[in-house]
C-alpha cells in the first residue's frame, strides 16, 4: 500500500508564495531489499516470525537508516497483526523517525483509518508533536482533508488548537492548504463542532474567516460565521 519508495511531497500556497512541504519517507524498494530479521517480518506482516525473532533477542527498538523502527515499517505497510505483535514485544508506539513522524501521523497522512485505530489501540498518542513543522497528526490530516481521520483523532484527544511553527492550527490548515472541497469542508466542520478556536489568527493576524473569504470558500465561511467567527 504505502511503499512508494519516494518522499511524499505536498504543494501549497504559503505566506503568499509557492512552497513545497516535505513529508514522510516510506521505505524505498532498496530499503525493503536490505531488510532482514525483524524489519523484514514487520514489512511482510509476519506476526509469528516477529515473536520468534524477539524471543531470540532481536531488538524491537532497532532503527533503519531513516530512523524507522520495525513498528514504523509495519505501520507504513498497514500490517496490523505485526503492529500488535511488535507492541506486545515492547516496541515504543510513540517513537519518532528521523523526520519526526510517529505511527499516528503516518496513518493520518495516508488516510488509513483502520491502521490509525490500531496505532491508538496499542498505545500511540494523538497528542504527539511531530514533523519538522512541530505539528500534530490532526494538523496533517486537516491539511489533507482526511475528514474521517480527523474525527478519530478528535475522539482520541488530539489538541485542537495546537499552533505549528508555520503559525497555523488544524483549522487554519484546513482552509489555507485545502481546496474548499467536500472533505476539507467536512474537516473544518468537525473541528468547529469539537470546539476549535475559530478566531485564532495566524502570525500575520489573518483570521480563519478572512482566509476563507479571500479564497471564496462559501461553505467554510458559513460554518465559521455560524460559530461566531470574526
Amino acid at each position: 500500500m504505502h511503499f512508494g519508495g519516494s518522499r511524499v511531497v505536498v504543494s501549497a500556497i504559503m505566506l503568499g508564495f509557492d512552497s513545497i512541504l516535505f513529508a514522510q519517507v516510506a521505505p524505498a524498494p532498496a530499503d525493503m531489499a536490505k531488510y532482514t530479521g525483524l524489519f523484514a517480518a514487520a514489512a511482510r506482516g509476519a506476526a509469528g516470525q516477529i515473536a520468534q525473532f524477539v524471543g531470540a533477542g532481536a531488538d524491537v527498538r532497532a532503527r533503519d537508516r531513516y530512523g524507522r523502527t520495525p513498528l514504523h515499517v509495519a505501520t507504513y505497510a498497514s500490517k496490523h497483526d505485526a503492529m500488535h505483535a511488535l507492541a506486545k514485544a515492547g516496541a515504543d508506539p510513540n517513537a519518532l523517525e528521523n523526520e519526526r513522524y510517529d505511527i499516528v501521523t503516518i496513518a493520518a497522512v495516508a488516510d488509513d483509518l483502520p491502521t490509525l485505530k490500531v496505532a491508538l489501540a496499542i498505545g500511540a498518542s494523538a497528542k504527539n508533536i511531530t514533523s519538522r513543522y512541530d505539528g500534530t497528526a490532526l494538523i496533517a490530516a486537516a491539511h489533507l482533508g482526511h475528514d474521517g481521520v480527523v474525527h478519530e483523532l478528535i475522539r482520541a484527544g488530539a489538541p485542537l488548537d495546537h499552533v505549528n511553527n508555520l503559525g497555523w492550527t488544524a483549522l487554519i490548515e484546513s482552509i489555507v492548504l485545502g481546496n474548499g472541497g467536500a472533505r476539507h469542508v467536512a474537516t473544518l466542520k468537525a473541528l468547529v463542532e469539537a470546539g476549535a478556536d475559530v478566531n485564532l489568527s495566524d502570525r500575520r493576524g489573518l483570521s480563519p474567516l478572512a482566509m476563507a473569504r479571500d479564497r471564496g470558500y462559501v461553505e467554510m465561511v458559513a460554518i465559521l460565521e455560524k460559530a461566531g467567527a470574526r
